[in-house]
Formats: C-alpha cells, sequence, structure tokens
C-alpha cells in the first residue's frame, strides 16, 4: 500500500489538534489528525471539561430543588438522587460530542487516523493500532498531545480509592467523605459535585490559599463562599502518604512549613494537584525536539519547535493548560502554515472556574501589578446591589476591575458570581480593542441584567457608581 502523503498532520485530537486539524482543511490544506484514545475530543471532551460540566449542572440543579426552590415559593416535595440516570447522561452528552467532531472531520474532509503516532523522522509519523502500524508523511507536523494527571509522591491513583479527575467522574456511589488534595480549578469543581450529592468533602492544599492563580481578594472571598457551601479547607497542608485499609483511605499529613504529622480518613481521595504535558511515546528524543525544564516542548513565536516543520501547542507548551487556549494556538499555527497570519492574544484568555457561584478572571490579578510597579485604579461591584442577581436570589460574590491608573486602559477583570465565566467575556473583549473602564462605563447594558454589575465595576473607576 502506498504511503499516505499530507500536508499537516496533527498528533492528537483534543480541542487544540481538531481544531487546528478542521481550520487547516478549510484553508485548503490536505489534512490527518491521528488520536490514540479511539474517540476525539481529547481528556478535555471525554474525561475532563464536559463531562465534568454536565455533572455540575446536573448536581446545582438536584441541590437547588432539594434546598433553594423554596424560598421562590416552590414547593418540590421529598427530592431524591437518581445517581444512575445522572450519570448515564454524563456519558450520553459525552458521546454525543466524540461523535459530533467525527462528522466535523467528514465534512470538512480531515483524515481521521485512530491509533498511536510516534515521529520517525523525515516528516514521517508511525500510527500503531492494534499491534499494527502504517507510516504517513506530512510537511507541517503539529504536537498537540495535551497534558496528563500530576502524580504525587507516596498517593497511588487506582481510580477507585484514589482518583485522579477521570476516577472521581465514574465513581459508582457517592462518598461519604472526599478528600480533595489541590485546591485547584479541578479539585473545586469535582469536590461541588460530590459535596451537593450528599458527600462531606475536605479540600487539603499545600499552600496558604485556593485558586492561587487568581487574584487574592476575590480567592479568600471564594473560599468563604465554598465554605459556607459545606466544603472543609486545610490549607499549608503537605500529603505525604496514603494508605488504604478496609474500604477506607487515610493520609498522612504535615504542615507546608514543618511541624507535626496528622491523619485524614475518607472514602475516596481525589489527587488534583494539577497537570503535566503528555509527550510519551512520540520519540521527541529520537528527531530532536528539545523539551524545557518541565518537561513542556519548547517553542518560537511561531510555534515551531526545534525541528523545522515540527510544531507544537496547546498543554504540551507554556502557558495556561485550558483548552480555549489550545484552540486558539491550532487556529493560529494552522493560518501561518495557510500563508496567513495567526495571532493569538494571552493577555485576554479567560479563566474559569465553574462552580456555582462560578469565578472568572481575565488579564492582571492585582498582586502582579503591584510587582510590576503598575500605578492602577480598582473598581468593585458586588452583586447584592445587581437588580437581577437580587431577584434571582443569588447575590454572592462581585466584580472586581482594574484599569491603568494613567491611560484607563482595563488591564484585568475578576469576577465571582452568577454566570461569572459568560460575564468575564465582555471584559476580554473590550481588552482585545484596548478598551477602557470608561468604554465599559457608558456602553449600553440591558436593565436588568447581571451585566450592569460590570457597569458599575467601570463606573467607580471611570467616575461614579449609580447603585452603591
Amino acid at each position: 500500500m502506498a504511503e499516505q502523503a499530507f500536508d499537516v498532520v496533527v498528533i492528537g485530537g483534543g480541542p487544540g489538534g481538531y481544531v487546528c486539524a478542521i481550520k487547516a482543511a478549510q484553508l485548503g490544506l490536505k489534512t490527518a489528525c491521528v488520536e490514540k484514545r479511539g474517540a476525539l475530543g481529547g481528556t478535555c471532551l471525554n474525561v475532563g471539561c464536559i463531562p465534568s460540566k454536565a455533572l455540575l449542572q446536573s448536581s446545582h440543579l438536584y441541590a437547588m430543588a432539594a434546598h433553594d426552590l423554596a424560598q421562590h415559593g416552590v414547593k418540590a416535595g421529598k427530592v431524591e438522587l437518581d445517581f444512575k440516570t445522572m450519570m448515564g447522561r454524563k456519558d450520553k452528552v459525552v458521546a454525543d460530542f466524540t461523535k459530533g467532531i467525527e462528522f466535523l472531520f467528514r465534512k470538512n474532509k480531515v483524515t481521521y487516523l485512530k491509533g498511536l503516532g510516534r515521529l520517525v523522522g523525515d516528516g514521517k509519523i508511525e500510527v500503531v493500532a492494534n499491534g499494527k502500524g502504517e507510516t504517513v508523511s506530512a510537511k507541517h507536523i503539529i504536537i498537540a498531545t495535551g497534558s496528563d494527571v500530576m502524580p504525587l509522591r507516596g498517593v497511588e491513583i487506582d481510580e477507585k480509592q484514589i482518583v485522579s479527575s477521570t476516577g472521581a467522574l465514574e465513581l459508582e456511589k457517592v462518598p461519604e467523605h472526599l478528600i480533595v488534595i489541590g485546591g485547584g480549578v479541578i479539585g473545586l469543581e469535582l469536590g461541588s459535585v460530590w459535596r451537593r450529592l450528599g458527600a462531606k468533602v475536605t479540600v487539603v492544599e499545600f499552600l496558604d490559599r485556593i485558586v492561587a492563580t487568581m487574584d487574592a481578594e476575590i480567592g479568600t472571598a471564594y473560599q468563604k463562599v465554598l465554605t459556607k457551601q459545606g466544603l472543609e479547607f486545610k490549607l499549608g497542608t503537605k500529603v505525604t502518604a496514603a494508605k488504604k485499609a478496609n474500604g477506607k483511605v487515610t493520609l498522612t499529613m504535615e504542615p507546608a512549613n514543618g511541624g507535626a504529622s496528622e491523619e485524614l480518613t475518607g472514602d475516596v481521595v481525589l489527587v488534583s494537584i494539577g497537570r503535566r504535558p503528555y509527550v510519551d511515546g512520540l520519540a521527541l528524543e529520537m528527531v530532536g525536539v528539545k523539551l524545557d525544564n518541565k518537561g513542556r516542548v519548547m517553542v518560537d513565536d511561531h510555534f515551531q519547535t526545534s525541528v523545522p516543520g515540527i510544531y507544537a501547542i496547546g498543554d504540551v507548551i507554556h502557558g495556561p493548560m485550558l483548552a480555549h487556549k489550545a484552540e486558539e494556538e491550532g487556529v493560529a499555527v494552522a493560518e501561518m502554515l495557510a500563508g496567513q497570519s495567526g495571532h493569538v492574544n494571552y493577555e485576554t484568555c479567560p479563566n474559569i472556574v465553574y462552580t456555582w457561584p462560578e469565578l472568572a478572571s481575565v488579564g492582571k490579578t492585582e498582586e502582579e501589578l503591584k510587582s510590576a510597579g503598575v500605578q492602577y485604579k480598582v473598581g468593585k461591584f458586588p452583586f447584592l446591589a445587581n437588580s437581577r442577581a437580587k431577584a434571582n436570589a443569588d447575590m454572592e460574590g462581585m466584580v472586581k476591575l482594574l484599569a491603568d491608573a494613567n491611560t484607563d486602559r482595563l488591564l484585568g477583570a475578576h469576577v465571582l458570581g452568577p454566570e461569572a465565566g459568560t460575564l468575564i467575556h465582555e471584559i476580554s473583549m473590550a481588552m482585545e480593542f484596548g478598551g477602557s473602564a470608561e468604554d465599559v462605563a457608558r456602553a449600553f447594558h440591558g436593565h436588568p441584567t447581571l451585566n450592569e454589575a460590570i457597569k458599575e465595576a467601570a463606573l467607580v473607576i471611570a467616575s461614579k457608581p449609580i447603585h452603591v
């Protein structure tokens, strides 16, 4: 059989990879995408973003029915959890999406190569599936293999009692006590799911704060909200070992700064201390692709690696490990290969935690501006004073905007509150066009909407707020 030849071969069918492949094909390049999972969408769609959001939504509705509807005059009677149906719905959402991506591949004439991709040099990739391999060639190769769970020494994941995010999405029942190691996005989202469904949840975090990359003031407010919801926190605490016995898991812990050890026992332990670039099996060293000291593929401003013709995007390179970041990089590199001017503005990349209330940010934090010596102004507005939030009985949180003290240009936004993940995009768009706080303050905002909280926070900077 003649060797298949392509203009572009993308290794990895996650958000960055499949989007890159589709865009390259749309721009007239003969394109293939290699994916070993047997289902497109990568970690995000199969065992990450999408199934977790499905469970977050279902568990949120369950919690509302059980605890919150009565204040609206809605008597629901005894609320029961149909665990099997909830998990089944989550699985169907995932299956429908993966089939949808396959349809998009067919529609855009992207060749789907199922198997493990390995670089063999001279623009060739070996694709192995079921013990059989075929070799394809490409003018351009794009590595988009994503990331994997960061392991924790002394805590061995078995995906039953000690689980990663993958196992936490597949639990067979609601645990009595879930211990979450790591106070980042994944741990807090999944911790919230199982807390709403009835589990006791304890979050153990090495640092002295949760969501450490977020604005500190907003992060502190966020922890208070989650504490009110029943999550418990042990901050500044290091986990050193885990022991399984009699259906339980006992963690040995000690203060991060040193001190006496203690133990904490639960039914299930979720290890969520971050993710690492996944480059296993690619044989990068064989072809000379260089990695940095964090195991990430090194690339230049055009996403090219140390080897001409080989590129990398998404979680395997520097920057936040976010699906939408990978997608934008995928589009940019496809445009570059097609002779266009692809570009990614990382300053406007939002970061979102999909608990309720949601937490979202874009741009700089107050701590980052202080550290850089930038003079800035702060505008804050509480959802307690927002008419739509009050009407919805959903008033936790606030909007915090940061603008340059001299030019008024927006430098960052941090939103804790209802629909924060949607609201943040107003500021992301404003920042994309170099907008100022006054621009946002003078723009129409329908009444009554949650977006008015954004306007009022901008008014704090530009002049004076109206409703507080």
